[in-house]
């Protein structure tokens, strides 16, 4: 099983539409969104392609392919126009014997995980920088953003398999890291 994973579309339809193409000819199931779906927030500049009833209508009709968790922007106003459910600050799911816990990461960090069990996968998003590595006996997996990426990111998108989890390019779709689980 693979997961297209996806993090702080904040709204941006050109680059939501651009990650699904990729999603719909992909290998991948499911689609995992990890927060910050329709609005900027205070802290962002406006995304070039801000169109979030765009978005709305782009993502609903795959709403059974979609497990998402709420990001800092993300509000009830949010869940009354979305078909899937966004306003759980964490969701957990099993890859095999894996477990992946989802977060934003503004609530739940790398700092404040809850127990998880040797070999765990957390997936965040929040800071719009993809991070692919293992500390300890966790790997902490964040796509990085498909709309307003930092530290001098291009816009990015994650894949996670069986075997690792890769971030994309989404200009391109060259890697630009991985990790492999053990």
């Amino acid at each position: 099983m693979k997961f297209f994973v996806l993090s702080d579309i904040h709204g941006d339809i050109l680059c939501c539409k651009k990650a699904l193409e990729i999603f719909e000819k992909s290998d991948c199931n499911v689609l995992l969104i990890l927060g910050d779906i329709l609005y900027h927030g205070p802290r962002n500049d406006l995304p070039h392609h801000y169109k979030p009833k765009e978005v709305i209508s782009t993502l609903n009709p795959l709403s059974e392919k979609i497990i998402a968790v709420k990001g800092n922007c993300d509000g009830e106003v949010d869940q009354m126009v979305l078909d899937f459910p966004i306003l759980s600050i964490s969701n957990q799911l099993y890859m095999n014997e894996r477990k992946i816990f989802m977060s934003h990461g503004h609530t739940i960090t790398p700092q404040s995980l809850p127990p998880l069990p040797n070999g765990s996968i957390f997936l965040s998003g929040h800071t719009h920088i993809p991070t692919a590595y293992k500390k300890d006996k966790v790997y902490y997996c964040n796509p990085g953003s498909i709309s307003l990426p930092k530290e001098n990111f291009n816009p990015s998108y994650g894949i996670l398999s069986d075997t690792d989890f890769t971030v994309y390019d989404l200009n391109n779709n060259s890697i630009i890291l991985t990790v492999n689980f053990d």
